[in-house]
């Protein structure tokens, strides 16, 4: 826990669609200035800029480094980039406004998925000798996950259902939320509905996975004096960690997350929630979903992802660091006091990054 907590001040994420004609940095650039202009400081305040990311995404080598014109990389900045959710690269971030000799960091995430097929893609994440030539993609393994929570009897098929129902209500609201493929009718939102829809991997439902999406977001951090200097409603990131599960899915209880409690451990969140109000978690299945509240030990009065979450959007790449904003968002306009916001890197639920958000105290 650091001796003084970091701040967020500016925000900013472009609407995410199922593809755009946009190019990664335009993409970065929206989101960028849109940070920049809420924190209403000037690009050369900057002290160090992080940006997350994936390069197989859009198929094109070293896209990262064209993404830093978003940036503004002349005069040279001091920078860094990770192959990861631009969740990480706040987190990265997060340590080196630490130093004490910068007041402000940038933080972006970014990813276009049109380009690619997930299907082939995100099997090559997998081990090269057992599981990567099975084609083993995303959506198999989501459903692997799937049944093996109903099968330790503490979800239904029913259950799932109603996470995703929730979630395309909140996601009609939101317009950074990409149109749903059917939009947001009433059949989109009835649970009978929903379950009379055909399976994609049994158990799961189109309706039940994230629908890849071209999106990108930016996050402005300050030191707590120069946060207090430019708003009066500053958001302060209370405590943050990250925790790994083994890599081989087979070796690990797909229907739990230790790592996902561990991380809540050890950002101060607390038990049974923290007494948090809003909840933005990345969950690329319904039962994703279900896994993290009880791994974070939620109870049916928090908000969980009123932006919609993955399950309406999911800019790859950058859900993660949206799932921060979204929480930020609600702590900073008086929906809650305390907040939490999760990210996931990897595949069913491999790698998870706990936020914990507060307003002033």
């Amino acid at each position: 826990m650091p001796a003084d907590d970091i701040a967020i001040v500016g925000w900013g994420q472009t609407p995410s669609v199922a593809s755009t004609d946009l190019t990664e940095p335009q993409l970065c650039l929206a989101a960028v200035n849109d940070a920049l202009a809420m924190a209403n400081i000037d690009r050369h305040a900057i002290g160090f800029t992080c940006s997350g990311s994936c390069d197989y995404l859009s198929g094109g080598p070293f896209v990262f480094i064209s993404n830093l014109e978003a940036a503004g990389a002349w005069p040279p900045i001091s920078e860094s980039h990770v192959e990861m959710d631009g969740a990480w690269a706040l987190y990265e971030a997060w340590v080196r406004i630490q130093h004490g000799d910068i007041d402000f960091a940038l933080v972006y995430g970014s990813g276009k998925s049109s380009p690619s097929d997930p299907a082939l893609l995100f099997p090559q994440q997998l081990d090269p000798y057992y599981l990567e030539p099975l084609g083993l993609d995303p959506a198999s393994l989501m459903g692997m996950q799937a049944r093996a929570l109903l099968d330790s009897g503490t979800a239904t098929e029913r259950d799932f259902a109603a996470v995703a129902a929730r979630s395309r209500r909140a996601g009609a609201a939101n317009p950074k939320a990409q149109t749903l493929p059917n939009g947001a009718g009433e059949s989109d939102l009835d649970i009978d509905a929903l379950l009379a829809a055909p399976y994609v991997r049994a158990p799961l439902r189109a309706h039940d996975l994230a629908p890849a999406a071209d999106g990108a977001a930016a996050v402005v951090l300050a030191t707590p004096a120069k946060a207090r200097e430019l708003t009066d409603h500053p958001v302060f990131i209370r405590g943050i960690d990250h925790r790994l599960e083994p890599h081989q899915p087979g070796v690990r209880d797909l229907a739990d997350s230790p790592s996902t409690r561990l991380a809540a451990q050890k950002a101060g969140l607390g038990a049974n929630g923290g007494g948090v109000g809003v909840a933005e978690l990345y969950a690329t299945s319904s039962a994703q979903e279900l896994i993290l509240r009880a791994a974070l030990g939620l109870g049916p009065d928090v908000s969980v992802n009123p932006s919609g979450g993955a399950l309406c959007s999911d800019p790859v790449m950058a859900t993660g660091l949206v799932r921060i904003i979204e929480a930020a968002q609600r702590v900073a306009d008086g929906t809650t006091r305390r907040a939490v916001a999760h990210a996931v890197n990897g595949q069913v639920l491999q790698h998870n990054l706990v936020c914990v958000l507060e307003g002033e105290r």
